[in-house]
């Protein structure tokens, strides 16, 4: 636990940096897995002041946020952009190399 911990820690330190935060979760959407997308949404959330501090930036009920972000959640794209503005973040869509 206790290396679980420091992990953690250095992890959301680093994700308070919008480009970290920006690249982190970049890379959990091309892993394709939409849960794996909303956990580390959820870290980023968690790491830039918490689910309550959020929940007011953008208007959503906290105890949805944390349905929204967890491992069965199913968030509306709407939560889920209200939240990355909230965040100073934004959805962007690029072709894929080939």
């Amino acid at each position: 636990m206790k290396h679980e911990r420091s992990y953690l820690i250095g992890l959301y330190k680093a994700l308070r940096d919008p480009k970290e935060a920006a690249g982190y979760l970049n890379a959990a959407l091309e892993d394709g897995d939409p849960a794996v997308f909303l956990l580390a949404l959820n870290d980023v959330t968690r790491a830039n002041g918490g689910m309550s501090k959020f929940s007011k930036k953008c208007g959503l009920n906290r105890v949805s946020m944390y349905r929204m972000l967890s491992r069965r959640g199913n968030p509306a794209l709407l939560g889920v952009e209200h939240l990355l503005n909230a965040m100073g973040l934004r959805f962007v869509v690029a072709p894929r190399g080939r």
